[in-house]
């Protein structure tokens, strides 16, 4: 569908732009030649909406995988790059867990 101006989807009225776009037809409006935004179904924005999250989750899976080096650290490695012991761990969670019961 070829652009509308501001002035004429004023004188379409708004029911017949949301009568246009729940037929499946995008309304691009235009202001000074230029168009600067769209009336389009509630199906089309939901499916948009849901798009955009699935590029975000498969553009994360790609910079994981891009800057993944493949080295793995072990519980105890990190504990030890941290000055803790897993008797520290354990006792903070132990005490932890009974402030929690009480």
């Amino acid at each position: 569908m070829t652009a509308l101006s501001i002035t004429e989807a004023s004188k379409a009225g708004i029911s017949a732009l949301i009568a246009t776009a729940e037929a499946g037809h995008d309304v691009p409006l235009s202001r000074h030649g230029k168009v600067v935004a769209e009336v389009v179904s509630a199906k089309e924005i939901a499916e948009l909406r849901h798009n955009r999250e699935l590029l975000r989750e498969a553009a994360l899976v790609m910079a994981r995988f891009a800057t993944d080096s493949g080295v793995r650290t072990s519980l105890d490695q990190a504990m030890e790059l941290f000055g803790l012991s897993r008797s520290e761990l354990e006792a903070e969670n132990a005490q932890e867990t009974a402030s929690k019961s009480s």
